[in-house]
């Protein structure tokens, strides 16, 4: 799995490429929508240069296929290496906040995307209401 900087623009940016794929219903309009909701500014990164996260994202997946060609898209311990590059609590925030509003934007917020999301949350020690509590000030 590639290595990012804690806390950098890119490691945030992969857990939300990560929300985006979990389902197995990666939908390339999804990266206008991070446009529409100025995601990249407030991740602080360029849509290229989240395009080259997904990319990477997704080759560090196949990577991880079995001799079956099967990859397992919810990995706990996946999901908590990705998790656990942000440590940063204003930073935490910020992308389950991202994460919420981009899982919402397709009307569709699978199980999958609600499994990582709640996990997310629980790795962070996040409550909806701090969550609510800290964007609604804004």
């Amino acid at each position: 799995m590639k290595k990012y900087a804690n806390n950098s623009p890119e490691a945030l940016a992969r857990i939300l490429v990560m929300q985006m794929s979990c389902d197995g219903n990666f939908d390339p309009a999804e990266l206008d929508e991070l446009e529409h909701l100025h995601m990249y500014e407030a991740l602080g990164i360029s849509r290229k240069d989240f395009i080259t996260v997904l990319q990477d994202y997704l080759n560090d997946l196949s990577d991880e296929a079995d001799d079956a060609g099967q990859i397992k898209l919810i990995d706990r311990e996946r999901i908590d290496l990705l998790l656990d590059a942000v440590d940063d609590p204003k930073k935490r925030l910020l992308v389950a906040a991202l994460a919420l509003d981009l899982s919402k934007a397709d009307d569709d917020f699978s199980e999958a995307e609600l499994a990582v999301f709640r996990h997310m949350l629980g790795r962070w020690h996040i409550s909806l209401e701090q969550l609510q509590a800290a964007f609604a000030a804004n």
